[in-house]
Order: C-alpha cells, then structure tokens, then sequence
C-alpha cells in the first residue's frame, strides 16, 4: 500500500471516531504497526491534518477533514445547521409507518437532548431508513450526514445504538458550536 493511501487511511480512522485517539488505537483500526504509525503520524502532524490535542493522543483537523474531501466549515455554516427549522422541517420520530410518536426535534441540539429519551423503537425504526442521515443532510451538515451513514452500517441496536447515536450527534453539536463563539 502506498504511504498516501495509509495517510488517508489514518485520516479516516480519526475522522470516522470523532475524537482524539492514542496511537495504539489508531494503529488498531488502521491495521498498521505501532512504529509505522508513528512515522506517518509525524508526517500528518507536520503537514497539520493531524494534532495533538493532549499528551499521547491524536485528533484529525479541519485541514485533515479537508484532504478527506468534507466541505470546509465556518462559523456561517455552524449557525445555519444549529439554528431552529420550523415546525414542517423539524425532525418527527415515528415508532413506525403511519405511527408518530408525537415527538419532535426543531434544532440540531433539540436533537441531542431528544435521542436521550425517545423510545428507542423509534430510533431503530429510523436508522435503518437512513431518515435521521437525510434530516441532517437538509440541514446543511455533510460531514455529520456521513458520520451516521458510518454508523447505521455498524448494525447496532438496543441501547448500544441510543449511545452511540447519541455520541456521534453530541459531539458534533459541541464541535460546531465552538465555532459560534
């Protein structure tokens, strides 16, 4: 394999995780030796598509995500995924076909706090549907669009799913409200 193709493969790693990892994890999901990554997380670190974050750990940057091909994003494109969507646009969970639950999430945060404690036949009704990955994606956010198309492909159910679900949302909401500031 090429050393382009294993930075990217590094890159990928960081990304489809969502924060920052040690090196013997990376090296784990990445199928590469801990000395190997070493290198090439040198090299991505230099390059500034990888940082350091805290002592031991590694986190992909917006440069990083960037190499991947994820759109850029500000601090206008943050506030237009976290503003409130009216009423018609919000997200409306559904136990099943023709079956609402009666409840509904009007914003990117409304969202997380929701998924906590929506029945959680609700949220494995929607995943595999790929409805809460196009209600994301109507909101502007690409990146987390693909996060989730990642995670419906674990197949994860349960409560197992809820947290995970819950994870990967959360910690996009803190990611772009940080830009907001």
């Amino acid at each position: 394999m090429s050393a382009s193709k294993i930075r990217g493969k590094i890159l990928r790693v960081l990304w489809a995780t969502g924060k920052p990892m040690t090196l013997q994890g990376i090296a784990e999901k990445a199928g590469l030796t801990s000395s190997s990554t070493t290198q090439y997380l040198t090299e991505l670190v230099k390059a500034r598509y990888v940082s350091a974050p805290k002592e031991q750990y590694y986190a992909i940057t917006n440069r990083g995500k960037q190499a991947l091909g994820l759109p850029k994003v500000d601090k206008k494109l943050a506030l237009n995924v976290l503003a409130p969507v009216s009423l018609e646009k919000a997200f409306h969970f559904y136990y099943g076909i023709d079956q609402p639950s009666g409840v509904y999430a009007d914003s990117l945060k409304d969202f997380v706090d929701k998924i906590q404690n929506v029945d959680l036949k609700c949220i494995e009704f929607h995943v595999p549907r790929k409805d809460f990955e196009l209600w994301i994606r109507s909101l502007g956010d690409l990146e987390l669009f693909k996060r989730l198309e990642l995670l419906r492909m674990k197949s994860l159910s349960g409560e197992n799913l809820r947290k995970e679900l819950y994870e990967t949302v959360n910690s996009r909401y803190e990611e772009l409200n940080r830009l907001t500031v």
